[in-house]
């Protein structure tokens, strides 16, 4: 089940897709981050093309609840449309390489999984695991709260917190 950001998720959004190979065939995983690192959501896809782009942005504002101010991309060429089309004119769309790298680096951590499985055997399977592994990796991964840091201590305290709220809800579902 999906995790709701109801009015959680920054209004700068960053949008890009990675590739994942399931059954010996490159898949894309679009991913989207806001301005603190927090993830707004992931999807995996079969295509690179506009329909995928638009399930994607129509996914993610389902699950936040409300469309960003900012949308930054690649140059990808659906995504201006997609981004008009689904989230409305009043969203500022910009394209550059450069402004994206904090999502690229985000990538790494899906990437680390993934590499050593040398690719999914199922479709299905890829998609549930890509979405369980970035949800509970932003669950996990202490962020700064509306632009306020926090001390190492604080960020540790709040991962064992989330970590044992977690065990203890995995112990009540088995």
């Amino acid at each position: 089940m999906r995790t709701k950001r109801h009015g959680q998720a920054g209004q700068s959004w960053y949008v890009d897709e990675t590739y994942v190979k399931v059954k010996g065939k490159w898949c894309y995983l679009y991913r989207a981050i806001d301005e603190d690192g927090n993830l707004v959501d992931s999807r995996l896809s079969e295509r690179r093309d506009m329909k995928a782009a638009q399930r994607f942005f129509k996914q993610a504002l389902v699950v936040v609840g409300h469309p960003p101010e900012r949308v930054t991309t690649d140059g990808h060429a659906s995504y201006p449309r997609a981004v008009r089309e689904t989230l409305g004119d009043n969203v500022q769309h910009r394209t550059n390489t450069y402004l994206n790298n904090c999502l690229e680096q985000n990538h790494r951590g899906i990437k680390q999984r993934y590499y050593p499985m040398h690719g999914f055997g199922n479709f299905d399977s890829a998609a549930r695991f890509c979405c369980a592994f970035d949800e509970l990796r932003n669950y996990l991964h202490p962020r700064n709260t509306m632009g306020e840091p926090a001390s190492r201590s604080e960020q540790r305290q709040a991962f064992l917190n989330r970590l044992t709220a977690l065990k203890s809800s995995m112990q009540a579902a088995f």
